[in-house]
């Protein structure tokens, strides 16, 4: 292998030192760049709609309470909801000689989850009171009492 002259030196040392100043000039230019830009995405549509339950056993009557449990499901395939407060909207009864004006019923709201595609997740508990009234109450007797429930 033939030596390099003086000459050849200086020109080796010269293109070594170009090249790593053009690569280190490269590097330079790109982590000193600038520039701006934005991006989006739509949010979810949010909680989704559950349907409320009030479940609570049969055969309460006059003078009497029962224990209620407030559940709901979750249609949803993809959102998980929490329920707001809970409220007893109304009483009903199936006989129109059973006044719902008998029945009282309280909610007090779980902190819960429902979580999507469930069903019979515990919301909320509370009671059922049959009032003993002074007037013929036998119309309530086999009635079916239903407690509308909502939240907000």
């Amino acid at each position: 292998m033939r030596k390099l002259s003086k000459k050849g030196k200086v020109y080796a040392a010269a293109a070594t030192i170009a090249l790593v100043a053009a690569s280190g000039g490269a590097a330079y230019a790109y982590w000193s760049t600038t520039g701006s830009g934005s991006g989006g995405a739509a949010n979810s549509t949010g909680g989704g709609t559950v349907t409320l339950h009030a479940n609570f056993d049969a055969g309460v009557a006059p003078g009497g309470s029962v224990a209620v449990t407030y559940t709901a499901d979750n249609a949803s395939t993809t959102t998980d909801t929490k329920v707001g407060v809970l409220t007893v909207k109304s009483i009903t009864t199936s006989d129109p000689g059973c006044l719902s004006t008998w029945f009282s019923a309280d909610a007090t709201t779980i902190n819960a989850t429902v979580l999507h595609n469930s069903t019979n997740t515990t919301v909320g508990t509370g009671t059922l009171t049959f009032a003993n009234d002074t007037a013929d109450q036998d119309a309530c007797k086999s009635a079916t009492v239903t407690i509308n429930v909502g939240s907000n």
